[in-house]
């Protein structure tokens, strides 16, 4: 058995992890998800958050040794964590994700793609201090082979993000590259392209390398087969 503590990506909440939970207890382990400052129902103005505010929200949030999976910008959040206190992380797993790199911030880890789908997604605000994803022209990019419904869900509950957190780099220490780390590719993320995902598993052990055939949001299309890869992930 083995305790997990999912932390979304950007614009999500703790609502994406809605059917990953159930499947992962049904395999023995507990699991829950939160809202990082800003996110559902969290009430911090966005505006004001920053990615340090996002690493101590999981490091409050741990109690007991954990396995922390991080989804998309939810690797810079759960790396930060790390850096803040690693005492209660049993594993750092990173579900199609940004890892940080040495002084790189998101926005600048983002551009280091070939391809840059979500870039003209992008909107900021007038302040300049948050951005929102314009989805007007369809979810393609985040929930493609979802099943039906999952629009209806997930659309009224995107929220803003904090350009400041995804503007920031991760002060990197052995305190997060010490950890057990493992990476999980969605092969058909329309997100995060496929290859630039590879390029950053290329810093992780061959083993700690895993991969599903899914778009950016497995959470929804493939619960179940997730929770198995992270049941499996964790009894190795």
């Amino acid at each position: 058995m083995a305790r997990f503590l999912l932390i979304h990506g950007a614009a999500h909440g703790a609502w994406c992890w809605r059917d990953v939970i159930p499947a992962l207890e049904a395999l023995g382990h507990e699991a829950r998800a939160i809202d990082l400052p800003g996110h559902g129902d969290d009430p911090t103005p966005i505006e004001e958050t920053t990615l340090r505010d996002f690493g101590q929200a999981i490091v409050d949030a741990l109690e007991e040794p954990t396995v922390v999976v991080g989804h998309s910008m939810g690797g810079y959040s759960i790396t930060q964590a790390a850096e803040v206190d690693p005492t209660h992380i049993r594993r750092l797993i990173y579900l199609c994700a940004y890892t940080p790199w040495p002084g790189l911030s998101l926005s600048q880890m983002r551009m280091q793609a070939d391809e840059q789908p979500l870039v003209p997604l992008i909107r900021l605000s007038d302040t300049r201090r948050s951005f929102t994803f314009d989805l007007s022209g369809g979810t393609g990019n985040f929930y493609h082979d979802c099943p039906p419904g999952t629009d209806a869900y997930a659309l009224p509950r995107l929220c803003a993000e904090s350009t400041a957190a995804s503007g920031t780099p991760v002060a990197l220490s052995q305190k997060s590259q010490d950890l057990p780390r493992s990476y999980i590719v969605c092969t058909e993320d329309r997100a995060i392209p496929p290859d630039f995902q590879r390029k950053m598993a290329q810093r992780f052990a061959p083993e700690d390398v895993f991969a599903l055939h899914s778009s950016h949001s497995p959470f929804f299309s493939m619960p179940g087969d997730l929770a198995s890869l992270l049941h499996k992930i964790v009894a190795m």
